[in-house]
């Protein structure tokens, strides 16, 4: 049953590290991945890139709406993914626990459905 491990971090947190330090956590982050993937777990798994960049676009009412970031009202941001197959939801939730970033973030634990589904 695959759910995906959203990681919801502060905006402009990255900015406080050091960048020996972005790159410390950055690594802990790729070996608990890559033990997700020795175990058999891992479907995929990303980092994004902070908001400054990223646009948003609605198409509401018949007109295009695009919002360029940074997002003022933003106060988190999506930073991260890990897609993981696992038997039960309360597996994810075990994993979610051990993720390295539920120390600076929040991991969101969420089933794959259709978008129909409740």
């Amino acid at each position: 049953m695959p759910h995906m491990l959203l990681i919801h971090e502060p905006v402009g947190q990255r900015a406080t590290r050091s960048d020996p330090e972005g790159r410390a956590v950055y690594d802990r982050m790729l070996r608990w991945g890559d033990d997700l993937k020795a175990r058999g777990l891992l479907l995929g798994a990303e980092s994004l890139a902070s908001t400054e960049h990223a646009v948003r676009v609605s198409t509401g009412g018949g007109r295009a709406r695009i919002v360029d970031g940074p997002f003022a009202e933003a106060k988190e941001m999506v930073g991260g993914f890990f897609l993981v197959n696992v038997d039960t939801r309360e597996e994810a939730v075990a994993l979610a626990q051990t993720c390295p970033a539920a120390e600076w973030a929040t991991v969101e634990v969420r089933a794959l459905a259709p978008c129909f589904e409740t």
